[in-house]
C-alpha cells in the first residue's frame, strides 16, 4: 500500500469507529431511559399503571417557572442615586 493511501484509510477507519461508539452510547442511553420509565409506571404488585406524566425532553434543561422571579428592590440613599445617575449619563455618552 502506498504511503499516500494510508492516511485517508486510517482517518476513515477512526471516524467510522468514533461514529459507531457514539451511536452505541446513544442507543444505550435511550434504552436506559426506557427501562427507567417502565420501572416508574409499575406499582409494587407488578401491574402496569398509567403514569401521570411522561418525561419528554432533555433532563439537563430545567422546567420553566409558572411565575417569574420575585422583584427585588434596594433602597438607595440620595448620594447613591446621584452617583448612579452620573454613571448612567457617562454610559449613555459612550465614555
Amino acid at each position: 500500500m502506498a504511503e499516500h493511501e494510508t492516511l485517508p484509510r486510517t482517518t476513515g477507519a477512526t471516524v467510522l469507529a468514533l461514529v459507531a461508539v457514539a451511536c452505541a452510547a446513544g442507543l444505550a442511553d435511550a434504552l436506559r431511559r426506557r427501562v427507567r420509565i417502565r420501572r416508574r409506571t409499575r406499582d409494587h404488585s407488578g401491574a402496569a399503571t398509567t403514569a401521570a406524566h411522561t418525561h419528554h425532553g432533555a433532563p439537563a434543561i430545567p422546567r420553566q417557572r409558572a411565575t417569574g422571579p420575585r422583584a427585588e428592590t434596594v433602597r438607595l440613599t440620595e448620594a447613591e442615586r446621584d452617583a448612579f445617575a452620573v454613571l448612567v449619563r457617562r454610559l449613555a455618552e459612550g465614555d
